[in-house]
């Protein structure tokens, strides 16, 4: 009875008998040495590609080493034309004009690559070319000044800040602030588009707008540790005004306020009241200013944004300043 029920109950066709998978595994491709070994490396690489790239493509993060690195590329060329042109890196003082635009070149430039590969336009990254030496622009300047000032008059009315006579006379006053207002106007733009520019756009895309800003401002005053005649007080001071930056530009939607403020702040320092600027002592100011007292009040080798005092200034920014751009114009999604 069994065999006839095994006779009669044949498999089901679904399953494949013995000969047909005999068939099936001669049919399937043997994978080669050379399919073999890539398979390996591609099997040991996906941990390391998985750090820079996600399932949406580069991470923020990686599309930011991207940038630096593009960075660094236009600077070393920068300089390599420099040497070729001229190989003592000493000469007149408008040399360092050019040093400075060879860092803002590094700092835009990439940008723009950026810019193609986001597929949007270099002006969302803060620097919009129809906007360039608009309101903002005057705006962020005449603030930059006034508070500066404002700071000096402090310093002046305590007894710590002497203006003294001037240094320069005729023509040489008109030249020498017109070179200091075109250098800190290019260094501005290289500052803030380098930490506040495509950087602040990148980053915030991987942890928002506020905790970048964080980030690039601490980043921001490490690089001002390289200046002479910095200290901690005056790294803080640079941290805080570069966190007050973020808020300009996430107030007005565009750098060019905050590049104006800091244009007319250092030309101030530098230039016009002749103090130190972040440890520096520009050639050509226009007075023999002194600075004279303990150096918690007058910021000692680091000038002004090195004083206690600043950091009142600063917080006075930022709450006039809320209370004045109240509304949200970059990153509202963020």
């Amino acid at each position: 009875m069994s065999q006839t029920l095994m006779d009669t109950n044949p498999l089901p066709p679904t399953f494949p008998q013995r000969e047909e998978l005999a068939a099936l595994d001669s049919s399937s491709p043997v994978p080669t040495a050379q399919a073999c070994a890539e398979m390996r490396r591609e099997s040991a690489l996906s941990p390391l590609i998985a750090v820079f790239i996600g399932p949406e493509g580069l991470y923020p993060a990686t599309r930011w080493l991207i940038y630096v690195v593009m960075g660094f590329v236009v600077l070393g060329l920068f300089n390599s034309i420099l040497r070729g042109v001229h190989p003592d890196r000493g000469g007149p003082v408008w040399w360092s004009m050019v040093s400075e635009l060879g860092l803002m070149l590094a700092a835009v430039l990439p940008g723009f690559v950026m810019a193609r590969i986001e597929r949007r336009p270099f002006g969302d990254f803060g620097l919009p070319p129809r906007a360039a030496f608009g309101r903002n622009f005057w705006t962020g300047a005449l603030w930059g000044i006034a508070s500066l000032t404002i700071l000096m008059l402090v310093l002046r009315a305590v007894g710590v800040f002497s203006l003294g006579s001037l240094d320069l006379h005729g023509t040489r006053i008109l030249k020498f602030g017109f070179y200091y207002a075109v250098f800190f106007l290019i260094a501005a733009v290289f500052e803030d588009f380098l930490m506040r520019g495509y950087s602040q756009w990148v980053l915030s895309k991987g942890m928002h707008f506020w905790p970048a800003a964080a980030l690039l401002s601490v980043v921001f005053g490490a690089i001002h540790g390289r200046n002479p005649g910095e200290d901690t007080t005056g790294l803080v001071g640079v941290v805080a005004i570069g966190f007050f930056f973020c808020l300009t530009l996430r107030r007005t939607g565009t750098l060019w306020w905050a590049i104006g403020f800091h244009m007319s702040w250092d030309w101030g320092e530098s230039y016009l009241y002749s103090v130190p600027d972040s440890g520096n002592i520009a050639i050509g100011h226009l007075l023999n200013s002194s600075l004279h007292g303990p150096n918690w009040l007058t910021g000692g080798s680091v000038g002004p944004e090195g004083s206690y005092l600043v950091f009142a200034v600063i917080a006075a920014l930022w709450v006039l300043f809320d209370r004045a751009y109240p509304e949200v114009k970059y990153g509202a999604r963020q």
